[in-house]
């Protein structure tokens, strides 16, 4: 049975860890193994994503669980966690079910369940989260990068957020650099309530935009309920030139800000196809992290996944 007594004063350090001794570069643990943290699923057959329409790579296509065991093939993927897709009304609710179907097979890599849900109305909320209650189930998201920004602010919106607290539930935020201020609102107005950030605050890597999302980012990682996730950034670099380089500044200042204790790491896959593959997602992690320590790699690729997300350690 998965421990989810809740202790902040471990879960949320202020500050990142002291320096591991024995510095200097240090391979990469090709023996960890990988948990991911933000994996979505696509069945066009079964539910309508309307958000994919715009995206050549994605549009119309299937990117089903096989396709997904097939992309981390030779990568150190062990484990993952389903982030909701975004399938469209009514689907959004249907599309939980179907993947904890699909998690609670025998041999599924899909270890938790990272849920769609609307915080916004003001009525039904808790009555969502009562039925989608599994030990697969470890959090919530709802999208916010491309609804108006008055949404999160919506009175309903934060004091249904902090119902979570009492399920020990998660919840992700995927909000633009222009809103994390609104983001870092929303965390603290919800101090019993671990919070992810997506994709490192989504900066605007094509256009080369840093300096404000830096400081947002340094702002938002004061906040000790809130990790975030090293994913996605592949995806905002401008068409080929989806580079290590291109994305060192923006993993280096999280890594910085949040520390190696609330990092967890993600491949945002399918979305990662748009300018590269996992694989290659893989390998630039791989290559930015290689002059950690063995520990520290390890808290962000592998533990820090299991403390946060509250994931059954029996399974690790």
């Amino acid at each position: 049975m998965v421990d989810r007594t809740v202790d902040f004063s471990t879960r949320h350090p202020l500050h990142p860890p002291p320096t591991e001794e024995g510095s200097g570069a240090q391979a990469m643990s090709n023996t960890i193994p990988i948990i991911d943290t933000h994996q979505h699923l696509i069945y066009p057959e079964r539910y309508t994503y309307s958000w994919t329409a715009g995206i050549p790579q994605l549009a119309g296509k299937a990117f089903r669980y096989n396709d997904y065991l097939v992309a981390i093939e030779g990568t150190g993927v062990s484990r993952t966690i389903f982030m909701e897709s975004g399938a469209d009304d009514p689907h959004w609710q249907e599309e939980t079910r179907f993947v904890r179907t699909l998690a609670e097979t025998p041999g599924s890599l899909i270890a938790g369940i990272i849920a769609n849900c609307r915080p916004e109305e003001e009525r039904g909320f808790e009555a969502h989260v009562e039925s989608l209650l599994s030990p697969k189930l470890v959090g919530f998201r709802r999208i916010l990068h491309t609804e108006p920004d008055e949404l999160s602010e919506r009175p309903c919106f934060g004091s249904n957020v902090r119902l979570l607290e009492k399920y020990e539930l998660t919840f992700d935020l995927c909000v633009l650099a222009r809103q994390l201020p609104l983001a870092s609102k929303l965390a603290a107005k919800c101090p019993n309530v671990q919070f992810v950030l997506d994709h490192c605050g989504v900066p605007d890597i094509a256009a080369g935009e840093i300096g404000v999302w830096r400081r947002y980012i340094t702002q938002i990682a004061r906040l000790p309920n809130v990790a975030c996730k090293i994913s996605g950034v592949l995806a905002y670099c401008a068409p080929g030139l989806a580079t290590l380089e291109a994305v060192r500044p923006y993993v280096e200042h999280c890594l910085e800000q949040f520390g190696w204790d609330r990092t967890v790491w993600g491949s945002d896959w399918p979305v990662c196809t748009v300018t590269s593959d996992l694989r290659t997602w893989v390998k630039v992690t791989q290559q930015l992290i290689a002059t950690a320590g063995e520990s520290n790699q390890r808290k962000l690729l592998h533990g820090n996944a299991i403390r946060i997300y509250f994931l059954d350690e029996s399974a690790a």
